[in-house]
């Protein structure tokens, strides 16, 4: 009885192969030291957006997201990135400071995208790395000149709708475009009807757009001495007409005889005797 007090037969020690199938795997045996020792998180790994990947690019840290399906700038993009290329996607806007997490970043291209609208502080805190931006083939008809201050950049501008107007001169003025660009920057349906379809640069050669500037210090000069001509020319018949007016009406007086001076009779008298 003793013996089966102690030891009863409804319970039996676990064999060793037992007790070893019952331990919990590796991995879950390291994740619960790694909770334990933490405190009770797990710290995750960064991990890219779908379709992004890392890669060296003659030395640089390079983050592709081309053709990714992107609908907005994606996060995760690691810090040290150089070069960024988010082409080939449906991204519709860039929102202010969408990349100023990103200290080192030398090349960004967002060509191939249906970008309408571009924040003036898009490209906060690129201001000493920014050396090529890529923005050709979207729907672009317009972009704040504020959004490249402080930027000494390369940019593509090519293959959009552009309105042409005093605002796409101003950031031609800022930036320096890509060898052979210039002529992919064409006047689009929201420009002036008799600029639709034009190329751009020409136009500005010609007619200056804000008023300001070389051609239109020149285009200013010239109205202003065409009106200085005319007031001169003005004042020039003016007096002419004046002149012959007055004097056409001096011809039409009568002129008036000198009076003769009162003869005395003693005169009379002399005069007589000479004769």
């Amino acid at each position: 009885h003793l013996r089966g007090f102690f030891f009863p037969r409804s319970y039996s020690t676990p064999g060793l192969c037992q007790s070893a199938a019952m331990l919990p795997p590796a991995g879950h045996l390291l994740s619960l030291l790694l909770v334990i020792g933490t405190g009770g998180t797990v710290p995750s790994p960064r991990l890219s957006p779908q379709g992004c990947y890392v890669a060296e690019e003659a030395g640089e840290r390079t983050f592709r997201c081309s053709q990714a399906g992107l609908r907005a700038v994606p996060n995760g993009i690691p810090n040290d990135t150089r070069k960024l290329y988010l082409d080939a996607n449906r991204l519709a806007s860039v929102p202010a400071g969408a990349f100023q997490h990103l200290p080192v970043l030398e090349e960004l291209d967002l060509s191939h995208n249906v970008l309408a609208h571009v924040s003036g502080a898009a490209f906060q805190g690129l201001a000493g790395t920014l050396r090529h931006l890529d923005l050709s083939a979207n729907q672009l008809a317009s972009v704040p000149v504020e959004a490249f201050a402080g930027l000494q950049i390369q940019v593509n501008l090519s293959a959009n709708p552009w309105r042409c107007d005093c605002a796409l001169q101003e950031v031609l003025r800022r930036v320096r475009l890509a060898p052979g660009t210039e002529t992919g920057i064409v006047c689009g349906p929201g420009a002036r009807s008799d600029l639709v379809g034009q190329e751009f640069l020409p136009l500005v050669e010609e007619e200056e757009l804000c008023g300001t500037g070389r051609g239109g210090a020149r285009h200013s000069t010239d109205v202003a001495l065409l009106v200085t001509m005319g007031g001169w020319l003005v004042l020039v018949v003016a007096y002419l007409a004046q002149y012959v007016w007055e004097n056409r009406d001096g011809t039409r007086r009568p002129l008036k005889r000198a009076p003769m001076p009162p003869v005395h009779s003693e005169d009379s008298s002399t005069l007589s005797t000479v004769v």
